[in-house]
């Protein structure tokens, strides 16, 4: 029975392990990137078995008068968090890699300005531009920014 149970456990470990180029794979969308419009950086990094990214610099923002390190989320439906700082602030949840289609799917995309969350998938194109779609329901229905790494 012991024998049964380590088989077991071995063989299930075996199956849900990752392989490690896809492993390297997957880590690709880390680092930092700015925006094709120089307006924004964000900092993608693994969290457990997914991937966040976080704003690290931003210009312009709700008010131009005010330095970035002073606004904060306004527009956020939830009361409580409108006064959390937009820097520092992970606009981007639960990404999870695709090693069938290269890309990275299931996750979802704060935009600031409305408050809103949205659908959201990524992938680095062929000239190594990272493309982060935020849609709603459907991939058709959406706005892709573009990214440059840094």
């Amino acid at each position: 029975m012991r024998y049964l149970f380590i088989l077991a456990i071995t063989l299930l470990s075996a199956f849900t392990t990752i392989n490690p180029d896809e492993a390297v794979k997957a880590n690709t969308i880390c680092g930092k990137w700015q925006s094709s419009e120089k307006n924004l950086t964000v900092e993608v990094y693994p969290y457990k078995n997914t991937f966040k990214a976080k704003i690290i610099w931003f210009s312009g923002g709700v008010s131009k008068a005010k330095p970035m390190e002073t606004i904060t989320d306004i527009k956020n439906p939830n009361p409580a968090l409108r006064s959390r700082k937009v820097l520092g602030l992970d606009v981007v949840q639960d990404l999870k890699y695709n090693a069938g289609s290269n890309s990275w799917e299931s996750g979802k995309i704060y935009e600031v300005q409305s408050g809103k969350y949205w659908s959201a998938a990524a992938y680095i194109d062929k000239t190594g531009l990272l493309k982060v779609k935020g849609y709603w329901k459907v991939k058709l229905i959406g706005k892709t920014m573009t990214f440059k790494r840094i």
